[in-house]
Protein backbone atom coordinates (compact mmCIF):
# COMPACT_ATOMS: atom_id res chain seq x y z
CA UNK A 1 0.00 0.00 0.00
CA UNK A 2 1.74 3.34 -1.33
CA UNK A 3 1.49 6.88 0.38
CA UNK A 4 -2.13 8.02 -0.12
CA UNK A 5 -4.29 4.93 -0.51
CA UNK A 6 -3.97 3.73 2.88
CA UNK A 7 -7.33 5.72 3.28
CA UNK A 8 -9.24 4.33 0.73
CA UNK A 9 -8.51 0.87 1.30
CA UNK A 10 -8.38 1.47 5.18
CA UNK A 11 -5.27 -0.39 5.76
CA UNK A 12 -1.87 1.16 6.53
CA UNK A 13 0.86 2.00 4.26
CA UNK A 14 3.56 -0.73 3.78
CA UNK A 15 0.62 -3.42 3.87
CA UNK A 16 -0.06 -6.36 1.32
CA UNK A 17 -3.28 -5.38 -0.58
CA UNK A 18 -4.99 -6.35 -3.78
CA UNK A 19 -6.18 -2.95 -4.13
CA UNK A 20 -4.32 -2.41 -7.36
CA UNK A 21 -4.63 -5.33 -9.10
CA UNK A 22 -8.65 -4.85 -8.66
CA UNK A 23 -7.73 -1.00 -9.75
CA UNK A 24 -6.28 -2.39 -12.96
CA UNK A 25 -8.54 -5.02 -14.02
CA UNK A 26 -11.65 -5.30 -12.56
CA UNK A 27 -13.01 -1.32 -11.79
CA UNK A 28 -14.37 1.41 -13.47
CA UNK A 29 -11.40 2.40 -14.43
CA UNK A 30 -9.77 -0.78 -15.51
CA UNK A 31 -10.96 0.43 -19.27
CA UNK A 32 -9.00 3.76 -18.99
CA UNK A 33 -5.70 2.16 -17.04
CA UNK A 34 -5.75 -1.19 -18.55
CA UNK A 35 -7.86 -2.87 -20.85
CA UNK A 36 -7.42 0.42 -23.92
CA UNK A 37 -4.18 0.70 -23.52
CA UNK A 38 -3.65 -3.37 -24.10
CA UNK A 39 -6.39 -3.01 -26.97
CA UNK A 40 -3.97 -0.17 -28.68
CA UNK A 41 -0.73 -1.88 -28.01
CA UNK A 42 -2.55 -5.27 -29.35
CA UNK A 43 -3.73 -3.10 -32.29
CA UNK A 44 -0.41 -1.27 -33.14
CA UNK A 45 1.21 -4.76 -32.82
CA UNK A 46 -1.09 -6.56 -34.82
CA UNK A 47 -0.41 -3.68 -37.76
CA UNK A 48 3.14 -3.69 -37.71
CA UNK A 49 3.78 -7.34 -37.71
CA UNK A 50 1.32 -7.70 -40.71
CA UNK A 51 2.68 -4.55 -42.78
CA UNK A 52 6.04 -5.30 -41.84
CA UNK A 53 6.39 -9.21 -42.94
CA UNK A 54 4.72 -7.96 -45.99
CA UNK A 55 6.90 -6.09 -47.41
CA UNK A 56 10.01 -7.64 -45.39
CA UNK A 57 9.22 -10.99 -46.94
CA UNK A 58 8.92 -9.06 -50.66
CA UNK A 59 12.16 -7.98 -50.22
CA UNK A 60 13.79 -10.92 -48.53
CA UNK A 61 12.80 -12.94 -51.37
CA UNK A 62 14.32 -10.34 -53.84
CA UNK A 63 17.32 -10.10 -52.10
CA UNK A 64 18.34 -13.75 -51.85
CA UNK A 65 16.10 -15.61 -54.18
CA UNK A 66 16.36 -13.67 -57.90
CA UNK A 67 19.01 -11.41 -59.48
CA UNK A 68 17.72 -7.99 -58.54
CA UNK A 69 19.62 -5.13 -59.56
CA UNK A 70 21.99 -4.03 -56.69
CA UNK A 71 21.61 -6.73 -54.86
CA UNK A 72 24.72 -6.29 -52.98
CA UNK A 73 24.56 -2.69 -52.24
CA UNK A 74 20.40 -3.21 -51.31
CA UNK A 75 21.55 -5.67 -48.78
CA UNK A 76 23.25 -3.27 -46.82
CA UNK A 77 21.01 -0.35 -47.48
CA UNK A 78 17.50 -1.74 -46.95
CA UNK A 79 18.98 -2.90 -43.47
CA UNK A 80 19.79 0.78 -42.44
CA UNK A 81 16.24 1.16 -41.15
CA UNK A 82 16.33 -1.12 -38.40
CA UNK A 83 19.82 0.64 -37.18
CA UNK A 84 18.31 3.98 -36.67
CA UNK A 85 16.41 5.13 -33.09
CA UNK A 86 12.46 4.18 -33.90
CA UNK A 87 11.95 7.89 -32.61
CA UNK A 88 13.49 9.47 -35.99
CA UNK A 89 11.11 8.01 -37.96
CA UNK A 90 8.71 9.75 -35.61
CA UNK A 91 10.14 12.93 -35.45
CA UNK A 92 10.45 13.44 -39.04
CA UNK A 93 6.67 12.08 -39.04
CA UNK A 94 5.65 15.11 -36.78
CA UNK A 95 7.49 17.37 -38.83
CA UNK A 96 5.61 16.52 -41.62
CA UNK A 97 2.11 16.19 -40.51
CA UNK A 98 1.76 17.50 -37.47
CA UNK A 99 -1.27 19.56 -37.07
CA UNK A 100 -2.58 22.73 -34.45
CA UNK A 101 -4.40 20.13 -31.88
CA UNK A 102 -1.24 19.96 -29.82
CA UNK A 103 -0.43 23.60 -30.51
CA UNK A 104 3.42 24.49 -31.37
CA UNK A 105 4.65 24.82 -34.34
CA UNK A 106 2.85 23.09 -36.95
CA UNK A 107 3.95 20.90 -39.92
CA UNK A 108 5.16 21.66 -43.57
CA UNK A 109 1.82 20.11 -44.93
CA UNK A 110 -0.01 22.89 -42.77
CA UNK A 111 2.47 25.36 -43.67
CA UNK A 112 2.12 24.72 -47.29
CA UNK A 113 -1.79 24.65 -47.15
CA UNK A 114 -2.79 21.21 -46.74
CA UNK A 115 -4.81 20.48 -43.39
CA UNK A 116 -3.45 17.43 -42.00
CA UNK A 117 -6.66 14.97 -40.17
CA UNK A 118 -5.54 13.67 -36.44
CA UNK A 119 -5.66 10.27 -37.79
CA UNK A 120 -3.10 10.72 -40.36
CA UNK A 121 -1.20 13.28 -37.77
CA UNK A 122 -1.27 10.86 -34.33
CA UNK A 123 -2.02 7.65 -33.01
CA UNK A 124 -2.49 4.18 -34.74
CA UNK A 125 -1.86 4.51 -38.51
CA UNK A 126 1.13 6.91 -37.74
CA UNK A 127 2.19 4.46 -35.36
CA UNK A 128 1.67 1.19 -37.48
CA UNK A 129 3.55 2.75 -40.75
CA UNK A 130 7.09 3.88 -38.38
CA UNK A 131 7.27 0.28 -36.57
CA UNK A 132 6.55 -1.73 -39.80
CA UNK A 133 9.26 0.54 -41.25
CA UNK A 134 11.90 -0.26 -38.84
CA UNK A 135 10.98 -3.91 -38.21
CA UNK A 136 11.02 -4.59 -42.16
CA UNK A 137 14.62 -4.93 -41.86
CA UNK A 138 14.17 -7.26 -39.08
CA UNK A 139 12.13 -9.42 -41.01
CA UNK A 140 14.66 -9.06 -44.25
CA UNK A 141 17.26 -10.30 -41.86
CA UNK A 142 15.47 -13.23 -40.43
CA UNK A 143 14.08 -14.42 -43.35
CA UNK A 144 17.15 -13.64 -45.43
CA UNK A 145 18.75 -16.43 -43.40
CA UNK A 146 15.77 -18.87 -43.60
CA UNK A 147 16.25 -18.35 -47.61
CA UNK A 148 19.79 -18.63 -48.24
CA UNK A 149 19.75 -22.42 -46.45
CA UNK A 150 16.78 -23.65 -48.42
CA UNK A 151 17.19 -25.95 -50.87
CA UNK A 152 16.45 -24.87 -54.25
CA UNK A 153 16.36 -27.97 -55.30
CA UNK A 154 13.28 -29.04 -53.89
CA UNK A 155 11.50 -26.48 -56.01
CA UNK A 156 13.17 -27.41 -59.46
CA UNK A 157 11.60 -31.04 -58.36
CA UNK A 158 8.32 -29.82 -58.00
CA UNK A 159 8.81 -27.57 -61.18
CA UNK A 160 9.52 -30.75 -63.06
CA UNK A 161 6.73 -32.55 -61.75
CA UNK A 162 4.88 -30.08 -63.21
CA UNK A 163 3.50 -27.99 -60.05
CA UNK A 164 2.69 -23.92 -60.98
CA UNK A 165 4.77 -21.12 -59.23
CA UNK A 166 1.77 -20.69 -56.59
CA UNK A 167 1.24 -24.46 -55.60
CA UNK A 168 5.83 -24.37 -55.31
CA UNK A 169 5.37 -21.14 -52.83
CA UNK A 170 2.09 -22.70 -50.93
CA UNK A 171 3.05 -25.61 -50.51
CA UNK A 172 6.95 -26.16 -50.82
CA UNK A 173 8.56 -22.66 -49.52
CA UNK A 174 5.75 -21.64 -47.27
CA UNK A 175 5.83 -24.16 -45.22
CA UNK A 176 9.14 -24.83 -44.57
CA UNK A 177 9.81 -20.35 -44.20
CA UNK A 178 6.98 -21.07 -41.73
CA UNK A 179 9.30 -21.25 -38.22
CA UNK A 180 11.32 -18.34 -39.22
CA UNK A 181 7.89 -16.05 -40.30
CA UNK A 182 6.18 -17.12 -36.86
CA UNK A 183 10.02 -16.06 -34.94
CA UNK A 184 9.74 -12.83 -36.88
CA UNK A 185 6.06 -12.43 -35.65
CA UNK A 186 6.79 -13.13 -31.98
CA UNK A 187 9.65 -11.10 -31.64
CA UNK A 188 7.80 -8.02 -33.43
CA UNK A 189 5.01 -8.57 -31.04
CA UNK A 190 7.47 -8.70 -28.14
CA UNK A 191 9.52 -5.43 -28.68
CA UNK A 192 6.70 -4.23 -29.77
CA UNK A 193 4.98 -4.20 -26.30
CA UNK A 194 7.70 -2.30 -24.81
CA UNK A 195 8.14 0.22 -27.45
CA UNK A 196 7.87 3.57 -25.51
CA UNK A 197 9.24 6.68 -27.94
CA UNK A 198 6.94 6.33 -30.73
CA UNK A 199 3.96 5.98 -28.74
CA UNK A 200 5.31 8.78 -26.69
CA UNK A 201 5.76 11.37 -29.56
CA UNK A 202 3.15 10.38 -31.41
CA UNK A 203 0.28 8.86 -29.13
CA UNK A 204 0.83 10.80 -25.51
CA UNK A 205 -0.15 14.16 -27.59
CA UNK A 206 -3.57 12.89 -28.45
CA UNK A 207 -4.29 10.74 -25.67
CA UNK A 208 -3.36 7.74 -27.60
CA UNK A 209 -2.29 5.17 -24.70
CA UNK A 210 -0.04 2.38 -25.10
CA UNK A 211 0.78 0.13 -22.34
CA UNK A 212 4.40 1.21 -22.33
CA UNK A 213 3.38 4.99 -22.28
CA UNK A 214 0.30 4.17 -19.39
CA UNK A 215 2.83 3.05 -17.26
CA UNK A 216 5.51 6.13 -17.65
CA UNK A 217 2.81 8.13 -16.40
CA UNK A 218 1.96 6.15 -13.75
CA UNK A 219 5.37 6.67 -12.61
CA UNK A 220 5.81 10.33 -13.12
CA UNK A 221 2.43 10.86 -11.40
CA UNK A 222 3.80 8.94 -8.56
CA UNK A 223 1.15 5.83 -9.08
CA UNK A 224 3.73 3.65 -7.33
CA UNK A 225 1.03 0.61 -7.15
CA UNK A 226 -0.17 0.37 -10.67
CA UNK A 227 2.98 1.09 -12.34
CA UNK A 228 4.16 -1.93 -10.53
CA UNK A 229 0.47 -3.94 -12.37
CA UNK A 230 1.00 -2.25 -15.04
CA UNK A 231 4.89 -3.13 -15.36
CA UNK A 232 4.01 -6.83 -13.81
CA UNK A 233 1.52 -6.87 -17.39
CA UNK A 234 4.37 -5.97 -19.80
CA UNK A 235 6.81 -8.24 -18.65
CA UNK A 236 4.36 -11.28 -18.69
CA UNK A 237 3.38 -10.90 -22.32
CA UNK A 238 6.85 -10.49 -22.74
CA UNK A 239 8.17 -13.83 -21.12
CA UNK A 240 5.23 -15.35 -22.65
CA UNK A 241 5.58 -14.44 -26.45
CA UNK A 242 9.58 -15.68 -26.31
CA UNK A 243 8.68 -18.75 -23.99
CA UNK A 244 6.41 -19.74 -27.51
CA UNK A 245 9.06 -18.53 -29.59
CA UNK A 246 11.87 -20.92 -27.81
CA UNK A 247 9.73 -23.57 -27.99
CA UNK A 248 8.41 -23.04 -31.84
CA UNK A 249 12.56 -22.42 -32.69
CA UNK A 250 13.04 -26.68 -31.16
CA UNK A 251 10.24 -27.80 -33.21
CA UNK A 252 11.67 -25.54 -36.39
CA UNK A 253 14.53 -27.98 -36.05
CA UNK A 254 12.06 -31.18 -37.39
CA UNK A 255 11.87 -28.73 -40.81
CA UNK A 256 15.83 -28.91 -41.19
CA UNK A 257 16.79 -29.31 -44.97
CA UNK A 258 20.31 -29.79 -45.69
CA UNK A 259 20.99 -29.77 -49.47
CA UNK A 260 24.21 -28.35 -51.96
CA UNK A 261 25.42 -25.36 -51.54
CA UNK A 262 25.22 -24.51 -54.86
CA UNK A 263 21.91 -25.38 -55.28
CA UNK A 264 20.94 -23.05 -51.93
CA UNK A 265 22.60 -20.14 -53.85
CA UNK A 266 21.34 -20.13 -57.27
CA UNK A 267 18.98 -17.22 -57.88
CA UNK A 268 16.70 -16.52 -60.76
CA UNK A 269 16.19 -13.72 -63.15
CA UNK A 270 13.73 -11.22 -62.58
CA UNK A 271 12.71 -10.52 -66.53
CA UNK A 272 10.25 -8.33 -67.31
CA UNK A 273 9.62 -7.73 -63.29
CA UNK A 274 13.25 -6.66 -62.82
CA UNK A 275 12.20 -2.66 -63.07
CA UNK A 276 9.14 -2.74 -60.76
CA UNK A 277 11.19 -4.44 -58.17
CA UNK A 278 14.02 -2.41 -58.06
CA UNK A 279 12.13 0.31 -57.88
CA UNK A 280 9.86 -1.17 -54.60
CA UNK A 281 13.08 -1.74 -52.84
CA UNK A 282 14.38 1.63 -54.17
CA UNK A 283 11.35 3.30 -52.75
CA UNK A 284 11.49 1.26 -49.23
CA UNK A 285 15.30 2.44 -48.48
CA UNK A 286 13.88 6.42 -49.67
CA UNK A 287 11.17 6.38 -47.41
CA UNK A 288 12.71 4.61 -44.50
CA UNK A 289 16.10 6.34 -44.71
CA UNK A 290 16.44 9.09 -46.88
CA UNK A 291 13.21 11.03 -46.59
CA UNK A 292 13.55 10.55 -42.61
CA UNK A 293 16.84 12.29 -42.46
CA UNK A 294 16.76 14.58 -44.98
CA UNK A 295 13.41 15.84 -43.10
CA UNK A 296 15.23 16.01 -39.83
CA UNK A 297 18.31 17.95 -41.57
CA UNK A 298 16.10 20.31 -43.57
CA UNK A 299 13.83 20.97 -40.40
CA UNK A 300 17.17 22.20 -38.55
CA UNK A 301 17.80 24.38 -41.23
CA UNK A 302 14.44 26.35 -41.69
CA UNK A 303 13.19 29.10 -38.84
CA UNK A 304 9.28 28.39 -40.13
CA UNK A 305 8.64 24.86 -40.67
CA UNK A 306 7.70 24.22 -44.47
CA UNK A 307 8.65 27.52 -46.07
CA UNK A 308 11.44 26.59 -48.40
CA UNK A 309 12.61 30.23 -49.17
CA UNK A 310 16.26 31.24 -49.41
CA UNK A 311 15.77 33.48 -46.65
CA UNK A 312 14.13 30.86 -44.60
CA UNK A 313 17.39 28.48 -43.93
CA UNK A 314 19.61 29.72 -41.57
CA UNK A 315 21.89 27.38 -39.35
CA UNK A 316 21.31 29.48 -35.92
CA UNK A 317 20.09 25.84 -34.30
CA UNK A 318 23.14 24.71 -35.12
CA UNK A 319 25.60 27.20 -34.66
CA UNK A 320 23.50 30.78 -34.16
CA UNK A 321 23.23 32.56 -30.31
CA UNK A 322 20.44 34.61 -29.03
CA UNK A 323 17.90 32.99 -30.84
CA UNK A 324 14.23 34.17 -29.92
CA UNK A 325 13.28 31.09 -27.94
CA UNK A 326 12.30 31.37 -24.15
CA UNK A 327 15.05 28.41 -22.68
CA UNK A 328 17.08 27.59 -25.59
CA UNK A 329 19.20 30.97 -26.20
CA UNK A 330 22.16 29.39 -28.38
CA UNK A 331 22.12 26.57 -31.15
CA UNK A 332 22.62 23.37 -30.25
CA UNK A 333 26.07 22.96 -30.88
CA UNK A 334 26.64 26.22 -28.88
CA UNK A 335 24.46 25.23 -26.27
CA UNK A 336 26.28 23.32 -22.85
CA UNK A 337 23.07 21.19 -21.76
CA UNK A 338 24.00 19.48 -25.40
CA UNK A 339 27.56 19.04 -24.75
CA UNK A 340 26.80 17.91 -20.72
CA UNK A 341 24.15 15.14 -22.43
CA UNK A 342 27.08 14.17 -24.93
CA UNK A 343 29.41 13.49 -21.32
CA UNK A 344 26.97 11.80 -19.84
CA UNK A 345 26.20 9.67 -22.83
CA UNK A 346 29.41 8.64 -23.07
CA UNK A 347 30.53 8.25 -19.89
CA UNK A 348 27.29 6.46 -18.58
CA UNK A 349 26.55 4.21 -21.82
CA UNK A 350 30.63 3.86 -22.35
CA UNK A 351 30.95 2.51 -19.10
CA UNK A 352 28.10 -0.10 -19.30
CA UNK A 353 29.10 -0.98 -22.78
CA UNK A 354 32.90 -1.45 -21.26
CA UNK A 355 31.58 -3.58 -18.54
CA UNK A 356 28.68 -5.86 -20.19
CA UNK A 357 31.66 -6.68 -22.65
CA UNK A 358 34.13 -8.10 -20.50
CA UNK A 359 31.58 -9.30 -18.49
CA UNK A 360 29.95 -11.02 -21.94
CA UNK A 361 33.88 -12.86 -22.84
CA UNK A 362 34.14 -13.57 -18.73
CA UNK A 363 30.46 -15.47 -19.18
CA UNK A 364 31.53 -16.86 -22.74
CA UNK A 365 34.54 -18.24 -20.77
CA UNK A 366 33.15 -20.01 -18.13
CA UNK A 367 29.98 -21.13 -20.07
CA UNK A 368 32.84 -22.82 -22.94
CA UNK A 369 35.55 -23.38 -20.26
CA UNK A 370 34.15 -24.37 -17.12
CA UNK A 371 33.91 -28.79 -16.21
CA UNK A 372 30.86 -28.01 -14.41
CA UNK A 373 27.84 -28.23 -16.82
CA UNK A 374 25.31 -27.34 -14.77
CA UNK A 375 27.23 -23.47 -13.31
CA UNK A 376 27.56 -23.29 -17.59
CA UNK A 377 23.83 -24.14 -18.05
CA UNK A 378 23.12 -21.34 -15.25
CA UNK A 379 24.85 -18.64 -16.48
CA UNK A 380 23.70 -19.18 -19.92
CA UNK A 381 19.83 -18.79 -19.15
CA UNK A 382 20.48 -16.05 -16.42
CA UNK A 383 22.17 -13.57 -18.66
CA UNK A 384 19.62 -14.26 -20.83
CA UNK A 385 16.49 -12.92 -18.79
CA UNK A 386 16.80 -9.30 -19.19
CA UNK A 387 16.31 -10.26 -23.05
CA UNK A 388 12.80 -11.81 -21.98
CA UNK A 389 11.58 -8.12 -20.37
CA UNK A 390 10.84 -4.65 -22.01
CA UNK A 391 12.44 -1.92 -21.52
CA UNK A 392 10.58 0.08 -19.94
CA UNK A 393 8.94 -2.49 -17.35
CA UNK A 394 13.48 -3.07 -16.50
CA UNK A 395 13.59 0.13 -15.72
CA UNK A 396 10.38 0.23 -13.44
CA UNK A 397 12.10 -2.77 -11.81
CA UNK A 398 15.30 -1.18 -11.02
CA UNK A 399 13.34 2.18 -10.04
CA UNK A 400 11.43 0.17 -7.10
CA UNK A 401 14.71 -1.80 -6.71
CA UNK A 402 17.17 1.37 -6.25
CA UNK A 403 14.83 4.34 -5.33
CA UNK A 404 15.38 3.66 -1.60
CA UNK A 405 17.99 2.56 0.77
CA UNK A 406 18.48 -1.42 0.69
CA UNK A 407 20.77 -2.08 4.02
CA UNK A 408 24.21 -1.24 2.54
CA UNK A 409 23.23 0.24 -0.69
CA UNK A 410 22.01 3.76 -0.54
CA UNK A 411 18.93 5.39 -2.46
CA UNK A 412 20.67 5.42 -6.27
CA UNK A 413 17.91 7.00 -8.55
CA UNK A 414 19.07 10.28 -9.65
CA UNK A 415 22.52 8.92 -10.02
CA UNK A 416 24.93 8.09 -12.71
CA UNK A 417 25.33 4.56 -11.13
CA UNK A 418 21.87 3.46 -11.26
CA UNK A 419 21.94 4.37 -15.46
CA UNK A 420 24.76 2.28 -15.79
CA UNK A 421 23.92 -1.08 -13.41
CA UNK A 422 20.62 -1.04 -15.49
CA UNK A 423 22.42 -0.69 -18.72
CA UNK A 424 24.82 -3.72 -18.11
CA UNK A 425 21.81 -5.68 -16.73
CA UNK A 426 19.95 -4.47 -19.96
CA UNK A 427 22.85 -5.29 -22.18
CA UNK A 428 24.04 -8.44 -21.07
CA UNK A 429 21.94 -11.31 -23.49
CA UNK A 430 23.94 -9.68 -26.15
CA UNK A 431 27.25 -9.51 -24.64
CA UNK A 432 27.30 -13.05 -23.36
CA UNK A 433 25.78 -14.11 -26.38
CA UNK A 434 28.75 -12.66 -28.52
CA UNK A 435 31.34 -14.12 -25.44
CA UNK A 436 29.82 -17.34 -25.59
CA UNK A 437 30.17 -17.58 -29.49
CA UNK A 438 33.95 -16.34 -29.50
CA UNK A 439 35.14 -18.67 -27.07
CA UNK A 440 33.58 -21.98 -28.62
CA UNK A 441 35.50 -20.92 -31.95
CA UNK A 442 38.98 -20.33 -29.77
CA UNK A 443 40.35 -23.91 -28.80
CA UNK A 444 42.01 -24.87 -25.93
CA UNK A 445 45.55 -25.40 -26.79
CA UNK A 446 46.75 -22.24 -26.46
CA UNK A 447 46.08 -22.19 -22.95
CA UNK A 448 46.92 -25.81 -22.27
CA UNK A 449 50.41 -24.57 -23.41
CA UNK A 450 50.19 -21.94 -21.08
CA UNK A 451 48.82 -23.83 -18.23
CA UNK A 452 51.85 -26.20 -18.73
CA UNK A 453 54.50 -22.89 -18.70
CA UNK A 454 53.38 -22.11 -15.59
CA UNK A 455 50.83 -19.37 -16.90
CA UNK A 456 48.28 -18.47 -13.89
CA UNK A 457 44.45 -17.79 -14.74
CA UNK A 458 45.11 -13.85 -14.80
CA UNK A 459 48.07 -14.55 -17.36
CA UNK A 460 46.22 -16.15 -19.77
CA UNK A 461 43.94 -14.38 -19.75
CA UNK A 462 45.45 -10.80 -20.63
CA UNK A 463 48.49 -12.71 -22.73
CA UNK A 464 47.07 -14.87 -24.65
CA UNK A 465 42.48 -15.01 -24.84
CA UNK A 466 42.15 -11.39 -25.06
CA UNK A 467 44.60 -10.67 -27.56
CA UNK A 468 43.27 -13.28 -29.83
CA UNK A 469 39.59 -12.46 -28.89
CA UNK A 470 39.65 -8.34 -29.53
CA UNK A 471 37.80 -8.43 -32.96
CA UNK A 472 34.61 -10.01 -30.44
CA UNK A 473 35.31 -7.92 -27.71
CA UNK A 474 35.03 -4.72 -29.66
CA UNK A 475 31.81 -6.20 -31.15
CA UNK A 476 30.67 -7.05 -27.74
CA UNK A 477 31.30 -3.17 -26.66
CA UNK A 478 30.71 -1.97 -29.19
CA UNK A 479 26.85 -3.59 -29.69
CA UNK A 480 25.50 -2.53 -26.07
CA UNK A 481 27.14 1.35 -27.13
CA UNK A 482 24.87 1.99 -30.33
CA UNK A 483 22.16 -0.16 -28.63
CA UNK A 484 22.34 2.48 -25.41
CA UNK A 485 22.68 5.79 -28.00
CA UNK A 486 19.42 4.85 -29.48
CA UNK A 487 17.55 3.30 -26.22
CA UNK A 488 15.09 5.41 -24.67
CA UNK A 489 12.67 3.75 -22.22
CA UNK A 490 15.00 3.08 -19.21
CA UNK A 491 16.81 6.39 -19.40
CA UNK A 492 13.29 8.38 -19.48
CA UNK A 493 12.68 6.35 -16.46
CA UNK A 494 15.84 6.41 -14.63
CA UNK A 495 17.46 9.67 -16.35
CA UNK A 496 17.18 13.23 -14.17
CA UNK A 497 18.16 16.19 -15.54
CA UNK A 498 21.29 16.06 -13.97
CA UNK A 499 22.04 12.68 -15.91
CA UNK A 500 20.41 13.82 -18.99
CA UNK A 501 21.67 11.78 -22.28
CA UNK A 502 21.44 12.54 -25.65
CA UNK A 503 18.21 10.72 -26.10
CA UNK A 504 16.43 12.05 -23.05
CA UNK A 505 17.46 15.84 -23.76
CA UNK A 506 16.09 15.33 -27.02
CA UNK A 507 12.44 14.27 -25.59
CA UNK A 508 13.27 17.62 -23.23
CA UNK A 509 13.28 19.48 -26.15
CA UNK A 510 9.97 17.80 -28.23
CA UNK A 511 8.01 18.45 -24.65
CA UNK A 512 9.16 22.26 -24.73
CA UNK A 513 8.25 22.48 -28.61
CA UNK A 514 11.83 23.08 -29.86
CA UNK A 515 11.05 20.82 -32.58
CA UNK A 516 14.79 22.14 -35.06
CA UNK A 517 16.71 21.51 -31.95
CA UNK A 518 15.47 18.09 -30.83
CA UNK A 519 15.61 17.28 -34.52
CA UNK A 520 19.67 18.29 -34.78
CA UNK A 521 20.05 16.75 -31.93
CA UNK A 522 18.28 13.18 -33.12
CA UNK A 523 20.07 13.64 -36.08
CA UNK A 524 23.22 13.24 -34.43
CA UNK A 525 22.13 10.42 -32.42
CA UNK A 526 20.82 8.85 -35.81
CA UNK A 527 24.73 9.61 -37.34
CA UNK A 528 26.61 8.16 -33.97
CA UNK A 529 24.49 4.74 -34.48
CA UNK A 530 25.36 4.32 -38.33
CA UNK A 531 28.84 5.30 -37.84
CA UNK A 532 28.82 2.26 -34.86
CA UNK A 533 27.21 -0.44 -37.10
CA UNK A 534 29.77 0.24 -39.87
CA UNK A 535 32.57 0.10 -37.55
CA UNK A 536 31.39 -2.67 -35.91
CA UNK A 537 31.43 -4.40 -39.75
CA UNK A 538 34.78 -3.10 -40.24
CA UNK A 539 35.90 -4.63 -37.32
CA UNK A 540 34.29 -8.24 -37.71
CA UNK A 541 34.67 -8.59 -41.62
CA UNK A 542 31.31 -9.42 -42.10
CA UNK A 543 28.26 -7.64 -43.82
CA UNK A 544 25.41 -6.76 -41.43
CA UNK A 545 23.15 -9.61 -42.76
CA UNK A 546 25.58 -12.20 -41.84
CA UNK A 547 26.65 -10.84 -38.91
CA UNK A 548 22.96 -11.50 -37.34
CA UNK A 549 22.93 -14.87 -38.45
CA UNK A 550 26.25 -15.70 -36.84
Amino acid sequence: MQIGDAARTRAPEGAWTLYYLTRAFASRMSSILLWQPLLNTASVALGAIVLSMSVGGVLAWLINRTELAGRGWLATALIIPFMLPTWTLALAWTTIFKNRTVGGQPGWLENLGFATPDWLAYGRLPMIVILSLHYAPFVILILGSALQRLDAQLEDSARILGASRRRVAFQIVLPLMRPALLSCGLLILADCIGEFAVPYVLGLPVGFDTLSTSLYRAISTRQTGMAAVMAAVIMTIGVLTLYIDTRMMREARRFAIVGGKGAMDRRRPLGRWQFPATGFALVFFAIGVVIPLGTLFLSTIMRIPGRFTPENFTFDYWIGSNLDTVALRDGILLTPEFWSAGLNTLIIIGSASLASGVLGLLVGYVVIRSPFATLGAFLRQITFMPYLVPGIAFAAAFLTLFAVPRGPIPALYGTSIILILALIADQMPFASRSGIAAMAQLGKEPEEAARVAGAGWWRRMVSIVLPIQKRALASAILLPFISGIKGVSLFIILAVPATDVLTTYSLRLVDYNYTQAANAVVLMIALLALAGTILINRLTGNGIAKGLES
